[in-house]
């Protein structure tokens, strides 16, 4: 890392602060005070030290560490500009050949290809990290200089020119026939765990290029904007609409602490809850050992009963991944609960509440199980609210009753059908409270084939576009 004055370490940390807060994470003053203290004795000479020391003053929990890395990167590069090794070379310019097209040779790809799948079986980070750079300053500029703004680098282009992805079975094959090679080798590990492993190391090779493509962008563009519009989000942050089946899996696996957290805060409310209006008789007589002055008020005990709780998921495609994850949050808090029961529905309605027990082994097939083994789908495969809302409250009506909250799940895009808010009237003059989570942006609520306004003036309709979100509405929504 080059070296800094105080006045620009100071600014870096306090943009890096900014920075941090945007992506929701809870950094106060004294946190703040304390990083600084923390660069004031490590200095800037060690930067995986600093970035530990940063870590430990500003992160509460090390669900954000990936968020935190990627941003300290921008704000702390380990660089400035090419890196030493590669400005002998210059860069291309708009008046040199174009770069070899498919099928042509490419002897600049070839050498890269075969120094990286050297340094993937070696597991040389040395070796990686310098060709990180290479890879992006030979394949990643895109522009031409004419315009503002135009020039840049992209990690994409370059992979998408060099194709680690196919140096797989190179590298397995060169383990194979060198057992003295440094890193594992056929008789350590399985042909399957071996792959998985050199796949793992070309992901995080990926992540090299794009760090080091983002550091370019970033002296281009700033780090504050790149810090806000290229750092990916921290899980729980997590858009439900938008999120791809990695990031669906990471958020399966947070579906146990956000439980426990959630039950704790549901405990202390039905703990407030229990404290009812004060005794007046009984807070008098107390008084009487402290000369009349009430000091310890008596309230008169309420022993109110854990909830009900009906689900009413749509688990059509659009939305499968918010109904998904929230059917296992609930599942993981069933003990917070007297009972639950879970319904699905496309433009049918069925119950799958055994369907969800027996899924907890495989969360990732639970969506999948339901729409092969329940009823949730008649002639068509498109969402009909209307439908499902009517058969559920023709069919299944005895699952509410005064003690129950109901929680309706899904987008509310109709297709243009009826919405029959008659049925939607009925479920709400049964159950104790209705709460409608629609995972999209309240802006797109009245655009397309949506029919929430509608079924906003019948029960409360929140945006639920994340699982901190989801979180915040049911810790608070819940009655207790």
């Amino acid at each position: 890392m080059t070296a800094a004055g105080p006045a620009d370490t100071a600014a870096r940390l306090t943009g890096l602060v900014r920075a941090l807060r945007g992506h929701g994470l809870r950094i106060g003053p004294a946190e703040t005070v304390d990083a600084a203290a923390v660069l004031d004795v490590l200095g800037l000479a060690d930067r995986e030290q600093m970035r530990a020391g940063l870590a430990a003053a500003l992160l509460r929990s090390d669900g954000r560490r990936k968020v935190f890395d990627a941003v300290f990167d921008l704000f702390f590069p380990l660089g400035v500009g090419t890196p030493e090794a590669l400005r002998a070379e210059p860069p291309p310019g708009p008046d040199d050949p174009e770069p070899p097209r498919f099928g042509r040779p490419d002897p600049l790809r070839d050498q890269l290809r075969e120094r990286l799948a050297a340094a993937l079986a070696a597991d040389d980070r040395a070796a990686q990290a310098r060709l990180a750079g290479e890879v992006v300053e030979a394949f990643g500029r895109y522009g031409t200089g004419g315009t503002p703004g135009s020039d840049g680098w992209s990690a994409h282009q370059a992979l998408g020119r060099l194709s680690p992805e196919t140096l797989l079975a190179r590298i397995l094959a060169a383990l194979r026939e060198d057992p003295g090679r440094e890193g594992p080798t056929r008789e350590d590990l399985s042909d399957r765990v071996l792959a998985d492993e050199i796949r793992r190391r070309i992901q995080d090779f990926r992540a090299q290029v794009t760090g080091e493509a983002r550091r370019r962008v970033a002296e281009l563009r700033g780090p504050e904007r790149i810090a806000e519009r290229a750092v990916a989000p921290s899980t729980d942050r997590i858009d439900f609409l938008y999120a791809g089946r990695e990031q669906l899996a990471e958020l399966r696996r947070t579906v146990h602490p956000l439980a426990r957290k959630l039950a704790t805060r549901l405990a202390a409310r039905r703990r407030r809850a229990a404290r009812g209006q004060i005794d007046l008789r009984r807070t008098l007589r107390r008084s009487l050992a402290t000369g009349g002055v009430p000091l310890r008020p008596a309230y008169r005990l309420r022993r109110p009963g854990r909830p009900e709780l009906v689900l009413l998921c749509d688990v059509s495609g659009s939305v499968a991944g918010f109904a998904d994850f929230t059917m296992l949050l609930v599942q993981a808090m069933g003990e917070q609960f007297s009972k639950v029961r879970v319904f699905a529905f496309v433009n049918r309605t069925a119950e799958v509440t055994d369907l969800l027990r027996r899924g907890q082994d495989d969360p990732a097939r639970l969506a999948a199980r339901i729409l092969a083994e329940a009823r949730v789908m008649g002639h068509h495969g498109n969402s009909d609210y209307g439908s499902a809302l009517g058969e559920f409250a023709d069919r299944h009506l005895d699952a509410v009753g005064p003690r129950t909250c109901v929680l309706v799940l899904g987008d509310a895009r109709n297709n243009h059908r009826d919405p029959n808010l008659d049925a939607l009237r009925r479920i709400s003059a049964r159950a104790r409270r209705v709460f409608w989570l629609n995972p999209e942006q309240p802006a797109l609520w009245s655009t397309g084939d949506s029919a929430a306004p509608a079924y906003a003036d019948v029960v409360e309709m929140h945006s639920c576009r994340n699982a901190r979100r989801l979180g915040e509405l049911i810790a608070r929504l819940l009655p207790v």
